[in-house]
């Protein structure tokens, strides 16, 4: 009899400890996606304080950016909204273009009721340059009430004069078959649009984020108190090998320039953060220009502080 009750005392408990096991599973979340011609966001299903702003390269929309930037699987889980804009081809943007992207962002931001949230800015080779205008824009605005609260740039294009000087530059080597078709373009573009630099730098100051020549700064002047990393691969080897450039033919040369200088003006959050050997693209190909130099847990480190 006894047996028997103990018996019956053990099938309970492990019954009842099964029990627990099964009602502890949490299920999964999902985020929600919500696509549109202009953008795919990724909405947090919790309570999220927090959005990621995010532009692609030159020509680089929000699958190219995933592809490029696998950010989303940390963002989850960290509870952060992730909005990806189908936003590119620009190396400067006008005061008609800044206002409209602003008003759509403001929109876009307000309707799916994130514009209360802390926000970051950023972006790839153009598409730093993009957010560096925009942030420093809307900060500027009374209008925009959804200002950034940290800016973030990878590898990005910001000196229009170097630019141009550069391109006269690759197209005299010869050396590579991409330079040259690069560069060819960027000097069409320039002189169509900004004209000839050796009538005037004016254009060039007005239009670019930096202006090393002149130390021209006054777009960023928006941005004196907000959080500001610039990421750079200052891989000199692989751009003398691969494209015959020296170092201070580089966009990682000018950022250097760009962060020194606004230092020395006191903005107070300036970090530039360079890296190693972590340029690779997607496909697995080396390259110093690439989304992979930001470190996606120190970034999301940062937007948490």
């Amino acid at each position: 009899m006894n047996k028997l009750f103990v018996l019956v005392v053990l099938l309970s408990v492990l019954i009842s400890c099964k029990s627990e096991k099964k009602t502890s599973i949490k299920k999964e979340t999902k985020n929600e996606v919500i696509v549109t011609d202009n953008f795919e966001l990724i909405k947090a299903t919790e309570n999220s304080k927090t959005v990621l702003i995010l532009f692609g390269g030159f020509g680089e929309n929000p699958t190219a950016i995933k592809r490029e930037f696998d950010i989303l699987t940390i963002a989850k889980d960290n509870n952060i909204n992730v909005l990806l804009m189908n936003y590119s081809k620009k190396l400067w943007l006008l005061e008609s273009e800044k206002k409209e992207l602003a008003k759509l962002l403001q929109s876009t931001l307000e309707k799916h009721n994130l514009h209360k949230k802390d926000i970051f800015i950023g972006g790839f080779s153009s598409g730093g340059v993009v957010s560096l205008h925009i942030s420093n824009y809307i900060l500027g605005k009374k209008e925009f009430y959804i200002a950034p609260k940290g800016v973030f740039i990878a590898d990005s294009p910001i000196d229009l004069l170097a630019l141009y000087k550069t391109s006269q530059l690759n197209i005299k080597n010869n050396f590579s078959d991409v330079s040259v078709a690069e560069s060819t373009w960027v000097l069409n573009l320039f002189e169509e649009t900004l004209g000839n630099p050796k009538d005037s730098i004016s254009n060039y100051e007005k239009y670019a984020v930096y202006t090393s020549e002149s130390d021209y700064t006054k777009n960023l002047a928006n941005l004196k108190n907000t959080k500001l990393r610039f990421y750079i691969e200052p891989d000199s080897i692989w751009w003398k090998e691969n494209r015959n450039r020296e170092f201070n033919q580089t966009n990682a040369f000018y950022i250097q320039e760009l962060s020194a200088s606004l230092k020395k003006q006191n903005f107070k959050n300036v970090e530039y953060i360079t890296t190693e050997n972590k340029g690779y693209r997607a496909n697995g190909d080396r390259h110093p220009h690439s989304w992979s130099i930001i470190n996606k847990e120190n970034l999301i480190a940062w937007m948490m502080e």
